[in-house]
């Protein structure tokens, strides 16, 4: 039985992780968030320790490694721009890691990570979960089987709601989250890149603090994508049927359906690292890459390039 630590444990995908761990077969040993709402982890791990204050969890996670009871994992939830350094924390004190995503908001912070690994023994690993989706492992092998100078057509487009909490909480603030691209866009990435190789090329058509359009050019691929949190943006056959979430992508004339299936890919996940075959830094790296460069790069003239919902918000 393995001991686990939970930084951020009052996040919205923290509960999967509590279930994660609890279905491996380990324990949660420590918990940790500035917010105190966190009577989920009476379902999992009743008689966890909990602290609010990062110094005192530090402090609980020294005093049980000089008792014996060393951490093997910290699952780190927390806030976007805290990951780098919870994870260092983790890889100083040899811990491995299970991180959320964005793995980091900065590509640099990559390297600086990979020299952890390399200085303290411990390893990083982080929740890519469309990478288990069954109907992404056989969308990739249907790529794979296709002529290899076919390129595919693909327009991804994903809008979920968020109230007015959201750009007041540190998903509104950029500098935090990396943007609506990052926050809610970077697993699409990854999966694009998983899908249909290396990037090629990269636009960003629109980008405002709710919503990002642009175009991505794989080897595979052609892709128009539009990301937002804007119920305005809903597209009409979403609003009549009264849904805040709408997800979907095309390739060629097919719709991928991936709704469901979601439930146990954090537990999944969890069983791959148990057992060695997690996701490290370098999996991470083109959609790290890909959302930074959204975040930054001028925007251009769509043209030809526009997915069908930009128009909605220009």
């Amino acid at each position: 039985m393995k001991n686990f630590a939970l930084i951020g444990a009052s996040g919205y995908i923290a509960p999967r992780h509590l279930k994660a761990i609890k279905e491996t077969g380990h324990k949660l040993l420590v918990a940790m968030d500035i917010n105190d709402s966190v009577g989920i982890m009476d379902s999992h791990f009743p008689d966890a320790e909990f602290f609010t204050e990062f110094e005192d969890f530090t402090a609980f996670v020294e005093d049980q490694a000089m008792k014996g009871k060393k951490l093997d994992y910290i699952a780190i939830c927390s806030p976007n721009y805290l990951h780098a350094p919870h994870m260092k924390y983790a890889l100083k004190n040899g811990i491995d890691v299970i991180c959320e995503k964005p793995l980091v908001l900065h590509s640099e912070d990559m390297d600086i990570l990979k020299l952890y690994e390399e200085k303290y023994g411990a390893r990083v690993n982080s929740i890519l979960q469309l990478r288990l989706h069954p109907s992404i492992i056989a969308l990739k092998e249907k790529i794979a089987a296709a002529p290899t100078d076919k390129i595919f057509d693909v327009d991804l487009t994903y809008l979920t709601s968020r109230g007015k909490w959201y750009m007041k909480s540190w998903k509104g603030f950029d500098q935090k989250s990396g943007g609506v691209a990052t926050n809610i866009g970077v697993h699409f990435y990854d999966m694009l890149h998983f899908v249909f190789g290396a990037l090629k090329s990269s636009e960003v058509h629109y980008r405002d603090e709710k919503t990002a359009s642009g175009y991505l050019e794989y080897e595979r691929a052609r892709v128009k994508w539009f990301l937002s949190i804007d119920a305005n943006n809903l597209p009409e056959n979403a609003v009549k049927g009264e849904k805040l979430t709408y997800r979907s992508i095309t390739v060629g004339d097919e719709e991928l359906e991936f709704s469901g299936g979601f439930t146990d890919l954090h537990t999944q996940s969890y069983q791959n690292i148990l057992a060695g075959n997690g996701f490290g830094i370098d999996e991470n790296r083109v959609a790290i890459e890909t959302v930074e460069k959204i975040r930054e790069m001028p925007i251009s003239v769509a043209g030809d390039k526009a997915h069908p919902l930009l128009s909605k918000v220009l």
